[in-house]
């Protein structure tokens, strides 16, 4: 296993996290609809909506799995925080990044997983991801931009959210 580094912009990222209050338990009704949605899309048991903090990773929305966060050290999602396009992990078992990962040897027993970034103001805080329990043969290009374009919704959702955190005088 091998665990994503740190970004350069990490204190901004988790600066941004923070001030928007991306890490908070409160429920989004839109992102949580989104997670159902993208998981059916895509035929698969799991997506969450994920937010990388310091140590941990953190589900903002997340339709089938029970947790609300894990540790950063095994987060596939932590890994997408260094790629500008969706990451694809046919089979994890056989990618060394993951092979040896406790979420691949024991429960969820991840075998696919397929995460788009999401950025809030030019800063990737996470992605959108889905996953399964077996792996896939392929995940073509149009799946790549039907994720690309779920992420692009969390996006505009996120800039709803941060707009709604500006006080009255336009300051944050």
């Amino acid at each position: 296993m091998i665990c994503a580094p740190y970004p350069e912009d990490e204190a901004w990222r988790l600066s941004t996290l923070a001030r928007f209050g991306l890490l908070s338990d409160s429920h989004d009704p839109f992102l949580d609809a989104l997670a159902i949605t993208v998981a059916r899309a895509f035929q698969a048991p799991i997506s969450a909506v994920s937010f990388i903090d310091r140590e941990r990773q953190f589900f903002k929305a997340i339709t089938g799995l029970a947790v609300r966060e894990t540790a950063r050290s095994c987060s596939f999602c932590a890994h997408v925080l260094w790629w500008p396009e969706p990451m694809v992990v046919l089979d994890a078992r056989e990618d060394e990044r993951f092979a040896g990962n406790p979420l691949v040897v024991d429960t969820p027993h991840i075998r696919f997983y397929a995460g788009a970034p999401i950025y809030l103001r030019g800063v990737c805080l996470g992605s959108l991801c889905v996953i399964d329990h077996r792996p896939r043969a392929d995940f073509d290009d149009a799946q790549v931009r039907m994720l690309k374009g779920a992420a692009t919704a969390v996006e505009e959702r996120l800039i709803q959210m941060a707009a709604a955190h500006v006080p009255a005088t336009g300051m944050s």
